[in-house]
């Protein structure tokens, strides 16, 4: 929502929003950007009325502004529809080529890596400039969203629900010329009932590619295989099958990067760098890369902009280095998340003490549909602290994760796992325990009452202490 309300204002409209509790980076982006944020919901952030009102999926009936909204019949529409109508397929023009990357995992960060290979490009064909919309702050741009005068508008394909009105996913409206499909599993727990619903909302985007069209998609699941199995256009695998399409070879990590070789129908391609650990991060780039490469891009303006590729805010980002402990922000949404970023850590920290401090706060983890694959994961750390669930009594008692039954659990597998209420408990908890060279993965996709602040404080407090 505050990538749009860029892109919009750069369209010359005014535009100010709403929301009950704003947090970095978006509200650092909209604040640089000069878009008011009226904090919280209130009929009063309606006067006076506006032209039109988009509404973010997170908002519900009973939220007043919306009750406001329908009362006085103001005009309103989702932000899926708005880029449609606005960006992608724009009644003025004959519209972009849309470039949409979807998936349960690394959207926003594959989104991020074709966004950066498209502008690498541009530097020798102008015409690839990328337009934008990505759902995080891309580190190279410094933005989320971009408007530029090229054909590509890249955009992550969300297949969580557009609006209170319009329960389908945002990516149905943005009818790609080219998808990529990286990985297919059950989240989404409060709108989707089983995994079989979320595989039918990923069908029916296939669905969308034209004839002339192509779709990458990750060879390593069987959920991926069975959703592009119908596609009308060309098909190309990517991942570890050395029959698929775009394999990759010799994938090594040092020093905190990836280097592998990419082939292309069994032939070398190219030799790839990119400078963040993971096997998950290898993968990200190799489907943007073979988006790219099928768009007519060449080998070398693709691996220079992997190699010079800075990540997005929250993926991995380092937050905070105090008296040699270092602090990690991750926007953690799934235990399949959790478990490759503490993977990619693993990695780039070999030998260093791995925290895991986690807030269940996705509509995802705060429910117990995936317990035991939550605990799988957090046990690929050394120190485990998990969080009370955020705004428990949201979700009925019979669905809701329970999290002293993760702790215990991860103590049966012989973890140092331990419960705690609220941030200010795990700050004391933990600043006590830390020592030079530990690593603290903070796990969440939100704001986690202010710990990415608190916790660093009350380090450098400690420090001037001692």
């Amino acid at each position: 929502m505050a990538s749009l309300a860029g892109l919009l204002q750069l369209r010359g409209h005014r535009v100010t929003g709403s929301d009950q509790a704003a947090y970095p980076p978006m509200s650092d982006l909209l604040r640089d950007l000069g878009i008011p944020i009226a904090e919280p919901f209130s009929e009063a952030n309606l006067q006076p009325s506006p032209d039109l009102i988009v509404v973010g999926n997170a908002i519900s009936r009973g939220n007043p502004e919306v009750e406001y909204m329908l009362d006085r019949r103001i005009p309103f529409t989702s932000l899926a529809a708005v880029m449609h109508e606005e960006f992608i397929r724009p009644r003025e023009t004959q519209g972009h080529e849309s470039l949409v990357v979807a998936g349960t995992h690394g959207k926003t960060t594959t989104t991020s890596m074709l966004a950066w290979i498209y502008e690498v490009a541009a530097r020798h064909q102008p015409e690839l400039a990328p337009s934008f919309l990505i759902g995080g702050v891309a580190e190279n741009f410094g933005t989320s969203f971009r408007l530029s005068n090229g054909r590509p508008f890249i955009i992550e394909g969300d297949e969580y629900d557009t609006a209170f009105f319009d329960k389908g996913p945002k990516f149905m409206h943005y009818f790609p010329d080219a998808l990529i499909l990286t990985h297919v599993e059950f989240d989404h727990a409060d709108i989707y009932r089983d995994l079989d619903s979320v595989k039918t909302a990923f069908k029916r985007l296939v669905n969308l590619v034209p004839r002339r069209g192509r779709i990458v998609a990750f060879d390593g699941s069987e959920n991926v295989s069975e959703c592009v199995s119908h596609a009308m256009c060309n098909v190309e695998r990517y991942g570890f099958n050395p029959n698929s399409m775009w394999p990759l070879t010799n994938l090594r990590f040092e020093n905190g990067a990836s280097r592998w070789q990419l082939l292309h129908s069994g032939e070398p391609w190219a030799e790839l760098t990119l400078p963040m650990a993971g096997e998950h991060n290898a993968l990200n780039a190799t489907a943007a890369a073979a988006l790219a490469a099928g768009q007519g891009i060449a080998p070398e303006p693709i691996a220079e902009a992997l190699a010079t590729f800075q990540s997005v805010r929250r993926r991995l980002e380092v937050c905070a280095e105090i008296n040699g402990i270092t602090i990690i922000d991750d926007f953690a949404h799934h235990p399949t998340a959790i478990r490759e970023t503490l993977r990619a850590l693993r990695t780039a920290y070999a030998g260093h003490r791995l925290w895991a401090v986690l807030e269940p706060r996705s509509n995802t983890l705060r429910r117990n549909v995936f317990e035991h694959e939550l605990v799988e994961s957090l046990s690929l750390a050394d120190q485990i602290i998990v969080a009370s669930v955020f705004h428990s009594e949201k979700i009925p008692a019979a669905e809701r994760l329970h999290p002293g039954n993760v702790v215990d659990s991860l103590k049966a597998k012989g973890r140092d796992a331990t419960l705690l209420p609220n941030v200010d408990a795990i700050v004391t908890n933990l600043v006590p325990r830390l020592s030079s060279g530990d690593v603290v993965a903070i796990l969440s996709n939100g704001g986690f009452d202010g710990i990415y602040q608190k916790l660093p404080a009350a380090l450098q407090l400690r420090m001037h202490q001692s």
